[in-house]
């Protein structure tokens, strides 16, 4: 006998649709927000806040809050949550179709993880934000931490301008439905002083791009379509390089001693 399907219900089929898992638990909610660390004067912008788990203990830290959220079944209750705090601002919008504000801002939010990579983009393409401090899927937040000793193209790419952190961990049985796998809490920060300067940071994302191309199968492989060996070589050896290493398991830090090496007159 074929096994019985769990029929879902109409909530579930919206919340799956919405990428909905509400944090509930109140340790994991303290622990989001003093990982966000709010300037107390600032604006945070605050995305999926659903029924404003997350809303009130962030109104308490910063100066003024801009809380998003796109369903309008969490109206109701959002929108009460918020006329009792006067420093908050409540849209029924969507985060991602929002102009960012000309002002400096954070991001912090229990994020729907359907929506992760546009998120991202947001907040890296958006001139004011200083600091993202999202909820994630575990395993995106370690990706792009390079939390297992391997580095995506997204941070390597966007190093000299941003720090990628793993700020935590939250367990899936904080939330509500309670999704599949567990949560991280990844913190994208904005450096004061970026590690190049502007007018290098084209040459560094393009020597980035051809590296992670995968043309020949190495790292020197893919740069050396571009790069003399003899130079290539030496660039390798003082950034402490085998020329056969993956190029996922170079370091941030490497790449930048190598931009510097290779562009050197």
């Amino acid at each position: 006998m074929a096994p019985r399907r769990l029929r879902s219900t109409e909530r579930d089929r919206s919340r799956r649709v919405l990428s909905q898992n509400y944090l509930v638990d109140p340790a994991a909610i303290a622990r989001l927000v003093d990982a966000a660390r709010p300037d107390p004067g600032g604006l945070v912008l605050e995305l999926g806040a659903g029924r404003g788990q997350l809303t009130r203990p962030l109104a308490a830290r910063c100066g003024h809050l801009m809380a998003y959220e796109v369903d309008p079944a969490a109206r109701v209750e959002l929108a009460r949550v918020c006329a009792a705090l006067p420093n908050v601002t409540y849209r029924q919008a969507d985060f991602l179709a929002a102009a960012a504000p000309p002002a400096e801002f954070a991001v912090v939010g229990n994020i729907p993880w359907s929506l992760t990579a546009a998120v991202v983009r947001w907040c890296l393409a958006a001139p004011g934000l200083r600091q993202a401090t999202l909820l994630t899927q575990l395993e995106y937040a370690r990706r792009r931490a390079g939390d297992y000793g391997r580095w995506t193209r997204l941070t390597v790419l966007t190093w000299p301008e941003f720090s990628w952190r793993l700020a935590g961990r939250v367990p899936r049985a904080a939330f509500r439905p309670v999704p599949r796998v567990d949560a991280g809490i990844l913190r994208i920060e904005r450096r004061e002083q970026p590690l190049l300067p502007a007018p290098a940071l084209p040459a560094y994302r393009r020597m980035v791009e051809l590296g992670f191309s995968g043309v020949g199968g190495s790292l020197a492989a893919s740069l050396a379509r571009e790069h003399r060996r003899a130079r290539l070589m030496a660039a390798l050896r003082a950034s402490r390089l085998d020329p056969d290493t993956p190029v996922g398991h170079v370091w941030p830090e490497q790449w930048l001693v190598l931009h510097r090496l290779l562009r050197a007159r």
